[in-house]
């Protein structure tokens, strides 16, 4: 069993592909068939996966683990996440203005003022570009774009990111007005 200090979620697993218990995946890494290079994949509950073969096929791969050798085993493992930990990334490959996604999780959100907008709690994509999620202190969670215009600078090592809010749709612009104007009730007469 192995617990990991700071997990990076890298593939989740879909259902069984043939009989020798290969897995079709959907890797969340640049180079899906990396997935192997990093080691170990690790489900929070603890278990351990050794990639011994991975292929892509269409937008997925498949992967074979060592253990796994039948359909059986592998249709157990539908839906289940795997994981690293966030040491195991490669640090050195990374230009100056690259990152990885889970080291943005936990930077502070302020404008160009100090106001804090809240932390960062996750990175999302669904399909129409990239979203980060942001949470204050009593309050809910907004979603806003990961675009250079709303997101200006980041800086992992003081632990910050700085967003332009009228760009983020945070706040309004009072120059434009209210975006939408609700109808007047009618009378009945």
């Amino acid at each position: 069993m192995t617990k990991l200090d700071n997990p990076v979620l890298m593939a989740t697993i879909g259902g069984a592909q043939g009989l020798r218990g290969e897995v079709r995946a959907k890797s969340y890494s640049a180079d899906p068939t990396a997935l192997g290079d990093y080691g170990h994949l690790h489900s929070m509950d603890g278990r351990s996966f050794e990639v011994l073969e991975i292929r892509e096929m269409k937008n997925v791969v498949v992967i074979r683990f060592r253990g796994i050798n039948d359909r059986n085993a592998a249709e157990a493992l539908n839906g289940l996440e795997l994981y690293i930990d966030r040491d195991n990334l490669p640090d050195d490959e990374l230009d100056e203005d690259e990152f990885f996604y889970a080291d943005l999780e936990g930077l502070e959100a302020l404008d160009d003022q100090g106001v804090s907008y809240g932390t960062v709690t996750g990175v999302f994509d669904f399909g129409a570009g990239d979203l980060l999620e942001l949470k204050g202190p009593g309050k809910r969670p907004v979603l806003i774009p990961f675009s250079e215009a709303s997101v200006l600078e980041i800086d992992l090592e003081a632990g910050k990111i700085t967003i332009d809010p009228r760009a983020a749709g945070l706040v309004d612009d009072p120059d434009e007005g209210p975006s939408f104007t609700p109808d007047k009730p009618k009378k009945n007469k």
